[in-house]
């Protein structure tokens, strides 16, 4: 047995000596605090040395000593090529933090560059890292693809035949904990931050009024602080400490192992190494290597102790030991070693694997940073750093909707067994190869809409997004149902593996990097379908929203940036934007005319409007909406009625005739102009009917109340039998947006885009203010830096996103969206293209250049568009097809 001479694991200097052994003079806490951090960990010390380095009077509280909890025990390890611009971009800022604190300072933060080295055993595995290699190169991180026997020059005890390739990024590197937040808490307190430990935070005090709860203190045994800002960086206890006052944080503690080796010769200076295929890693401390990984069957932990400081819990070496043989397969010498200690602590994890960051929805000047996955370390100079600016400028200055709490509902919060399934599932695949259209097993069925069981019966691949699920794409009645099984666990705690899923059977023909999915063809026979005929689309999920009020208006003219003060009739696509001009949501919005009261046509005193926006942001786009709202105290009221209302979409040059004999109004032109909105019935059914289109055809959306969705889903099929109307999934919903040049939140138009720069001045009125007009005007005066454009790709060679875009062999961005444009047969890519001397990007600029993207490692000639090369006239969404 491999455990066989393993050495008696050493004794454990007590930490807790720091506590000391007698009680500790009461501290001196000051009367206020401009913002006040709960945690002494690697969040909370950031977050205080970014406060305090811009001028900001922050105290941070900590209930032991710093690095108490999880901080003090983590490996540390800080890897930069990941499949996400936004983190690379926080990881960047991490290591670039770490590279001058000791300047700053004087004090070493522990930061040792020895590089770090990702093993591929399988060519789809190089693949990926082919994929991080590409995305890094644009972004400006030095790295490189290595053979087996590269990468043992790199690191002598590795077999070169245990694995066929590797990536290696040189600047990467590790971390000390201890002495990082000694140095950070050095440089905070210069800047006039305090740190005060042993000092519990008993309570954060919360006041209700007329705009909801807001933050006015904390409560400690000391006394209390006022303030209006509080962070939560508290860890496995960030759910506990918010609880109370209606917040639910989707976090769960787990714990999480290492072992530490005896001394090995020859390792002193080696890079570290990520085996993602054996689930294990090497962290190289001093002549010793410190193992780890993500096992499929962590120990799920009740919460953590509230004085579990410095305290760390008994191996369980058969939960561990899965590591083990992967680690003697690539390396045969670290075998030959014994233990010298293990490290198995608490750490918190969240459904996606992804912090919790960001203002809490319910309690006004609470913000948290915590949840960090095990990566608190790596993330926590950039986290910190976008946390400060949140604070002080109201938003960050990097788009951080995948790290923002607003990104899970609170019903998702509170729903304990889904984020431990999802949990359990991010952490298993936390080292698995991420493709674009993966999908989870885990936490599936959480919210349905109301033709959900009409989906299924017409053999839908169903998708989740926000927990909501949703048709993919149609199988067709040739092909067996692929039903969402009950999470299996991946066959852990004593639950038996799916055997037979024809689920996860289809969901591997999308798991491809260098070639197209298995359900290409399938899809583009939807978007066909919708492009020359007509198809229906379920787009229940997506967020809808009721503002009314008696300054309705006032709201509506200062949260969007196109005029809403139209007639009733007339609907609107328009920007949220926050101060800096970027775009929070992108929506259409319809003034209403108060009504019966029904869903469909709701009554109200003062103005009211109907608001639709994407359902994958759907609570964020309602929660930031109703911030800003609360923040300027506007007499309205916001409401989400998403799953009140289904949303039926017929799209397609044959659409309005067949809607046409199902309605009591007529559908022409004149009647029913393009983007308007008026009350319709189906077969008696109350509705309102919109004529949008998210696909540039002609169509119409019939936003129905829930319990008469089927009904009129089912008249709709039947009128269109003869048609050969069919349904079509969101796979062909994007690929079609993409071609006609409309725009995706989150992907090819974020936070940090403002609409200028993504092509969507004309959503920004010219007469009176809103929210984000000086910057809006700023750049028209001054020009834009970086301008959206469409590049389509001459061979026929499959993108999905992060691809390095180049213009004249110089990098000027990556691909944030990757299609196939069916119509036009090429794959479709949208870019925001920079210039490398930071000058104006302008038109010339953008048509002057040849351009490539780089797929895989190979550049391939692209054509650069300003506007989509489809249908650039816009005729077909008027319903002109001739």
């Amino acid at each position: 047995m491999w455990r066989t001479g393993i050495l008696k694991q050493a004794a454990r200097q007590d930490l807790r000596r720091h506590l000391g052994s007698k009680a500790s003079a009461a501290p001196t806490l000051p009367q206020s605090a401009d913002v006040v951090v709960i945690g002494g960990g690697s969040a909370g010390c950031h977050t205080l040395y970014h406060l305090a380095k811009r001028g900001v009077r922050a105290v941070l509280l900590e209930r032991a000593q710093l690095t108490a909890g999880t901080t003090w025990h983590t490996a540390g390890l800080l890897w930069r090529l990941r499949p996400s611009d936004v983190d690379i971009q926080l990881l960047a800022n991490s290591r670039n933090m770490l590279r001058q604190l000791e300047a700053e300072t004087g004090l070493d933060p522990g930061w040792i560059q020895n590089g770090g080295i990702f093993i591929a055993h399988n060519e789809t595995r190089l693949d990926e890292y082919r994929r991080l290699a590409t995305v890094g190169k644009a972004l400006g991180i030095e790295n490189e693809i290595l053979s087996p026997e590269e990468t043992q020059k790199l690191f002598p005890l590795l077999d070169p035949k245990a694995f066929i390739g590797a990536l290696y990024s040189p600047g990467d590197g590790v971390m000390d904990p201890a002495m990082l937040c000694t140095a950070l808490r050095r440089a905070a307190t210069a800047n006039g931050g305090q740190v005060i430990e042993n000092c519990d935070v008993q309570e954060i005090l919360v006041e209700e009024g007329s705009r909801g709860k807001k933050v006015v203190g904390v409560a400690t045994p000391f006394g209390n602080i006022r303030t209006e800002t509080v962070v939560n960086a508290t860890g496995v206890w960030g759910r506990d400490l918010v609880a109370r006052h209606g917040s639910h944080l989707p976090l769960l503690p787990m714990k999480h192992a290492y072992i530490v080796s005896e001394s090995i010769p020859g390792v002193r200076g080696l890079p570290n190494i990520r085996d993602h295929d054996y689930s294990t890693y090497f962290r190289i401390q001093g002549d010793a290597i410190c193992m780890g990984g993500y096992e499929p069957n962590p120990i799920l932990l009740d919460p953590v102790a509230k004085d579990f400081h410095f305290g760390l819990y008994e191996l369980d070496w058969s939960v561990f030991e899965t590591h083990v043989e992967g680690a003697h397969k690539l390396c045969p010498e670290y075998a030959k070693y014994g233990v010298k200690s293990t490290v198995c602590g608490p750490e918190s994890f969240t459904p996606d694997h992804k912090p919790l960051m960001g203002p809490d929805p319910i309690v006004s000047g609470l913000m948290h940073n915590c949840g960090f996955n095990s990566a608190g370390m790596m993330f926590g100079g950039g986290c910190g750093e976008q946390m400060a600016l949140w604070i002080i400028n109201g938003q960050p200055d990097v788009p951080m909707f995948s790290f923002d709490l607003r990104r899970f509902t609170q019903e998702q919060g509170k729903a304990t067994q889904w984020i431990a399934e999802k949990s359990h599932e991010s952490y298993v695949k936390n080292y698995s190869m991420v493709f674009k259209y993966d999908q989870p097993l885990a936490g599936r069925d959480f919210q349905k809409d109301p033709l959900h069981e009409q989906m299924l019966h017409a053999n839908a691949f169903m998708e989740e997004k926000q927990g909501w699920e949703r048709p993919g794409f149609f199988l067709g009645n040739k092909v067996d149902k692929a039903a969402v099984l009950p999470y299996d666990w991946y066959g852990s705690y004593d639950h038996a593996r799916h055997k037979d899923s024809n689920y996860e059977r289809i969901l591997d023909g999308d798991l491809k990097y260098n070639s197209f999915s298995e359900h290409h063809d399938l899809i583009g026979a939807e978007a066909q379908a919708c492009r020359n005929n007509a198809v229906v689309f379920n787009m229940s999920y997506f967020a809808k929203l009721l503002l009314e009020g008696p300054q309705a208006q006032k709201a509506a003219d200062w949260l969007f940036s196109a005029n809403t003060n139209r007639d009733p009739s007339k609907t609107v696509y328009t920007c949220a934007l926050n101060d800096a001009g970027g775009v929070e949501a992108d929506v259409t919005i319809s003034r209403l005319t108060s009504g019966s009261g029904q869903l469909h046509d709701p009554k109200f005193e003062g103005q009211g409007y109907y608001i639709v926006a994407g359902g994958a942001s759907a609570y964020y786009t309602y929660s930031t909406l109703l911030g800003e709202m609360r923040r300027k105290g506007f007499n309205a009221k916001l409401s989400d009625i998403t799953a009140d209302l289904g949303v039926i979409s017929i799209q397609g040059p044959n659409s309005r005739k067949i809607l046409q004999p199902l309605l009591d109004c007529e559908l022409s032109d004149e009647q029913v102009p393009p983007n308007s909105t008026r009350l319709a019935k189906c077969n008696g059914i109350g509705l309102r009917l919109l004529r949008v289109s998210f696909v540039g055809e002609l169509g119409y959306e019939l936003h129905v109340p829930k319990q008469d969705c089927v009904a009129v889903y089912k008249s709709l099929m039947a009128a269109g039998a003869a048609q050969d109307l069919r349904n079509a999934g969101y796979r062909a919903l994007y690929a079609l947006s993409s071609e006609k040049g409309y725009h995706l939140w989150s992907y090819d138009l974020r936070s940090d885009d403002t609409p200028l720069e993504a092509g969507l001045g004309f959503t920004c009125r010219k007469q009176g203010d809103y929210r984000g007009r000086a910057a809006v005007d700023r750049q028209r005066a001054e020009g834009i830096r970086r301008r959206m454009v469409y590049l389509t790709l001459r061979d026929q060679v499959p993108i999905w996103g992060l691809e390095g875009v180049y213009r004249n062999g110089e990098p000027v961005g990556v691909l944030r969206r990757a299609e196939y444009a069916y119509t036009l047969g090429q794959s479709l890519g949208q870019a925001y293209i920079t210039r490398g001397d930071g000058q104006a990007v302008d038109v010339d600029f953008i048509k002057a250049g040849d351009y490539e993207v780089d797929i895989l490692g190979k550049r391939y000639k692209a054509d650069c568009h300003l506007r989509s090369p489809f249908d650039p006239s816009g005729l077909r969404v008027l319903g002109k097809y001739d």
